[in-house]
């Protein structure tokens, strides 16, 4: 998801805006940090094991798996893990893995990452390009870890390691937790319906991290909601089928597919405030299969996206109206409209995140940090993890790391060309910076929460 170099953009944008890290509501801690210090000794274990963690990076890239297929990425996961001492659990939520570590008495702190990839054909010309196809819907079909889900993992791995060598530092209980089928929004339902907050310790703090397309080795800390909630609906209009040349006989569910795409957008201009955000987006209309039969049915797929929960039910609660009043225009049985998937907005704790970024800034330097006030709107994609934060882990962040070579993003500039994005697929982050920046992050994090 594209979350950093959106939040950024919007930031450069806002005029006027002076945000001192001394304005922001700060979490207490139970004893300092010195942030330089600690980069310091994660960056010395990063010298160590740097190697292993690109290694790792480039099999996983090569060998990318959908979601609840990721039997092969789980299963090396889980062997890492392991290797390190954590106590691992596999099979949460069907392809899931928890990996537990006690190191005494303090806070439980969850790290989670993503295993699954994108049915998508790569296109980068990498010399460790993913040429892997796996059965997809009974279709064999390439796949790609075009969402950057490779260097979450291999940060992931990073930042396990760099916590363990760094023990003395910290005190409670790491929960990291591979998460399958992030894209299909299903995975985080699955591991929470199987038990992870209560056949595992459940979390005080919960910590994320998503790669996009600014500068590699940036951060960004927004406060408040960073993605979109997402819901899928599929509208079926019932119709009766005729003969092309007959169509007074017919009920024709295609032009009330076409009605419904043109009215629904109203619940947009004219029902929504103008100043919150919200999308109806029409991207599937299957319907008939020949030019001179009229259909039974035709079947439309929506995606909605909103932040405010109000702007949800507005948008949902108006798709349900606007294809039963077509229906009914056209003297139509009552259509089909059903919520398939969900999952609201990411929303980060606006007094952790800061401090956080205070953390971040001191440490990795005020220019390779941004920090986005909650006045501020979020990135447009989504994001499942939301479903952990709701399960009850109310002080969370979700960080952004960019992954893009800087030299190429100035090519392309110049050029007048559009920079690769995640899902796209010559999406292609930049390794090691990226990775790094990744494992810094997020084991700055826990050590902002859990440190002695």
């Amino acid at each position: 998801m594209a979350f950093t170099h959106t939040l950024r953009r919007r930031l450069a944008r806002a005029t006027g805006l002076a945000l001192t890290l001394a304005a922001v509501p700060q979490v207490a801690q139970a004893a300092p940090l010195d942030p330089v210090a600690a980069r310091a000794a994660i960056d010395a274990q990063l010298a160590k094991i740097y190697p292993s963690l690109d290694a790792l990076y480039k099999d996983l890239h090569q060998h990318p798996e959908v979601g609840f297929q990721e039997t092969r990425t789980a299963a090396l996961l889980a062997a890492r893990m392991r290797a390190l001492g954590f106590t691992v659990t596999e099979h949460v939520g069907q392809t899931g893995i928890v990996a537990v570590y006690r190191n005494g008495d303090g806070p439980v702190v969850l790290v989670r990452t993503e295993l699954d990839a994108l049915p998508l054909e790569e296109k980068t010309g990498l010399p460790y390009a993913s040429h892997a196809q796996q059965t997809i819907d009974g279709k064999l079909t390439p796949t790609d870890h075009a969402c950057g889900h490779d260097s979450h993992m291999a940060w992931w791995v990073g930042t396990a390691q760099t916590l363990l060598a760094l023990k003395d530092k910290w005190h409670g209980t790491l929960v990291f937790i591979g998460q399958p089928a992030e894209e299909k929004a299903g995975g985080a339902k699955a591991m929470l319906a199987d038990g992870l907050f209560t056949r595992f310790p459940k979390p005080d703090y919960a910590f994320a991290a998503h790669v996009g397309p600014d500068v590699a080795g940036h951060v960004t800390v927004k406060q408040g909601a960073v993605s979109s909630a997402s819901d899928s609906v599929i509208v079926t209009f019932h119709g009766q089928g005729a003969h092309g040349s007959m169509p007074d006989k017919s009920i024709d569910p295609i032009v009330m597919g076409a009605h419904f795409v043109d009215d629904v957008q109203t619940v947009i201009s004219r029902q929504k405030d103008p100043q919150k955000f919200g999308v109806i987006t029409v991207g599937a209309f299957n319907a008939g299969f020949v030019p001179n039969i009229i259909p039974d049915t035709a079947v439309l797929k929506l995606t909605l996206r909103s932040y405010d929960p109000d702007v949800r039910k507005l948008l949902l609660d108006g798709v349900g109206i606007t294809a039963r009043a077509v229906a009914s225009m056209a003297r139509a049985p009552e259509p089909g409209v059903d919520h398939t998937e969900a999952t609201a907005s990411v929303v980060n704790d606006p007094a952790l995140a800061g401090q956080l970024a205070g953390i971040l800034k001191t440490a990795l330097g005020e220019n390779q940090v941004a920090l986005v006030p909650a006045m501020m709107p979020g990135g447009t994609a989504s994001e499942d993890y939301s479903e952990y934060v709701n399960a009850g882990v109310s002080k969370s962040v979700f960080f952004g790391v960019g992954g893009s070579d800087p030299a190429m993003l100035a090519r392309l500039k110049a050029e007048g060309k559009p920079v690769p994005v995640n899902h796209s697929p010559f999406f292609a982050p930049q390794p090691e910076p990226t990775i790094r920046a990744g494992v810094e992050t997020l084991t700055l994090a826990v050590l902002g929460v859990a440190g002695n």
